[in-house]
């Protein structure tokens, strides 16, 4: 399976967060990671150890940008000045596609600090994917927009989550940052079958995954990325990856970090569907 515009970089492999707790492991022991993905808000600084942490981890490593404060979906302007500081970390980092999420956080800039879902509709739909275009022009980099867990909806909702998803990136001309897990977590919320989400997006504009781990209450299922990867959402990931081919993958782990090793040995579990994925010649 080819390469697509959105995924040309198959090789990329497996990917872990870059967090507080790993970081004298990393610069101390230099172990073998494929690359690691930044929170791009905790580095938007003008100095001091962030900006020193991460030009050490440049000279190593691979590094990829994700936001969580762009908002794509709020109807407040962009924020110029955070754009700004984005776009001069783009340059620092050389990160080869940019993403954050599919939801609203801000009204009258006043923000919630939280990802909020939108009402599935072809308005917001056309409202995401021109703030996605203008994001792109102005960044001048890939933006590969995620799926976000939910657990309220809206009644003036016109299609699917899949299929609003679907709308906004054809629309935007944009990638897709499909987070497994958060799509098992929506599913369970709202009683859907998770698999017609995964059969039902364009393949050829998945660019990367994220998967982590959640936590199942009496009432709903929390995305709580504080412990491993759960068996079906590993099971909903071999299936992707069938459908897209190898694809740049990131392990989440935000909570109750446990060792540089330990959220390694994890990560390093999705590299076996790609592997499998590479021997089943009807699949390439």
């Amino acid at each position: 399976m080819p390469a697509n515009r959105f995924n040309n970089y198959t090789e990329y492999g497996i990917g872990i967060g870059l967090r507080v707790p790993h970081y004298q492991h990393i610069l101390s022991r230099k172990p073998t990671v494929d690359w690691f993905e930044i929170i791009s808000e905790n580095f938007m600084v003008d100095g001091g150890r962030p900006l020193k942490v991460l030009d050490s981890i440049l000279e190593q490593y691979r590094v990829v940008q994700h936001g969580v404060a762009m908002y794509l979906g709020s109807t407040d302007k962009l924020d110029r000045e955070h754009m700004r500081k984005i776009k001069r970390l783009v340059k620092r980092t050389n990160t080869p596609w940019l993403s954050d999420h599919l939801c609203w956080g801000s009204v009258d800039g006043r923000y919630t600090h939280d990802l909020l879902p939108l009402p599935y509709t072809f308005a917001a739909a056309a409202h995401v994917a021109q703030r996605i275009r203008e994001v792109r022009d102005y960044l001048e980099v890939p933006i590969l927009v995620e799926n976000v867990s939910s657990y309220a909806e809206f009644h003036a909702s016109e299609m699917t989550e899949w299929e609003f998803l679907s709308e906004v990136v054809e629309k935007a001309d944009a990638g897709i940052l499909l987070d497994v897990n958060n799509i098992y977590v929506s599913s369970q919320n709202h009683n859907f079958n998770p698999y017609d989400y995964l059969n039902n997006i364009p393949h050829h504009r998945v660019g990367q995954f994220h998967i982590a781990g959640h936590s199942k209450f009496e009432k709903y299922i929390l995305d709580t990325h504080d412990h491993p990867v759960l068996d079906p959402v590993w099971k909903m990931y071999a299936h992707a990856i069938k459908l897209t081919g190898p694809t740049a993958t990131l392990l989440e782990w935000d909570d109750r970090i446990p060792s540089f090793d330990e959220v390694h040995r994890e990560a390093l579990k999705a590299g076996k569907f790609c592997e499998e994925l590479v021997r089943e010649p009807s699949i390439l």
